[in-house]
């Protein structure tokens, strides 16, 4: 894989969702960083930002996910960084964290929402959405 390829750093505490869509994303052709929390995509971060971002909502917390989300947003470095944020919380346990509109997204500080487990090809095309609206 060329290091000319975008970074995509997937978040998340679920050590078989960050290898799964690890394989994915490397198999689409991009390179991939993984973290098991924010603070050590935090670190990672410093060492090369990424093209994207797809985290998990909830982590070290219940919203860890959008915690770190906005600490992306309000970073110059990363200010611009595409974030994806999926959970697999759903309306059953009574909490809904579906955005219903692009504001809610804005508000969420993400750029597109998934619900775990994330379907591979809607994954692909929301990714190469986002890189190609950077470009």
């Amino acid at each position: 894989m060329s290091a000319d390829q975008p970074l995509i750093l997937i978040v998340d505490d679920d050590f078989d969702f960050l290898e799964i869509n690890r394989i994915i994303l490397e198999g689409a052709g991009y390179r991939v960083a993984t973290a098991s929390n924010p603070d050590e995509a935090l670190t990672r971060i410093d060492v090369e930002a990424p093209a994207l971002v797809i985290t998990d909502l909830m982590m070290t917390s219940i919203d860890a996910g959008f915690d770190f989300a906005a600490r992306l947003k309000e970073d110059p470095r990363t200010a611009e960084v595409p974030v994806i944020i999926s959970t697999s919380v759903s309306s059953a346990l009574g909490l809904d964290f579906r955005p219903e509109s692009a504001d809610d997204l804005e508000k969420m500080n993400v750029d597109a929402y998934f619900d775990k487990p994330i379907d591979a090809r809607a994954l692909l095309a929301k990714v190469g959405e986002l890189l190609g609206a950077r470009d």
